[in-house]
């Protein structure tokens, strides 16, 4: 198998390494640069776990080659807070409004969320439900996670 070097921009810093041409992002996220809260759940693109925005974008990291992301930016969950440590208002809105529970979800959901509240500044009900369908959740019943990207977005 043909290793490559990629260069990309993952949550605000430069990421540099060499791939095999056949790594997958999820892969390449959690084992080799640590971000671990990028979560594996189903790893065929259905249960939202492993969501990531490249280039702004919503994608399955499981279904996206590393060698893809070359010169492109990722953000995971890591990259939702401020540099300080300060965490965002979604990220505050989830904790408030019980939008977690086991946490195995709630990196996927948070940056399916971000996604939407960049593209929809104030989503309807039903525009968060429509767009959320992709992030499955088997603790908390969706109650809470609309909730909470309901708050978030009356604070922007």
């Amino acid at each position: 198998m043909s290793t490559h070097r990629i260069r990309f921009t993952l949550n605000g810093a430069l990421a540099e390494t060499a791939v095999p041409a056949d790594r997958l992002l999820i892969d390449l996220l959690r084992d080799d640069l640590g971000a671990t809260g990028t979560k594996k759940g189903c790893a065929i693109g259905v249960c939202g776990a492993c969501s990531v925005l490249i280039d702004g974008v919503l994608l399955s990291s499981c279904l996206v080659l590393a060698l893809d992301v070359d010169g492109g930016a990722v953000t995971t969950v890591e990259g939702l807070a401020a540099a300080n440590g300060e965490l965002a208002p979604l990220q505050e809105a989830f904790i408030t409004e019980g939008g977690f529970q086991c946490g195995i979800c709630t990196p996927g959901q948070l940056i399916a969320a971000t996604a939407l509240l960049a593209e929809q500044r104030r989503p309807t009900d039903e525009a968060i439900t429509s767009w959320m369908m992709g992030n499955l959740c088997r603790c908390t019943g969706y109650a809470g996670i609309r909730a909470a990207i309901r708050a978030a977005s009356e604070q922007a």
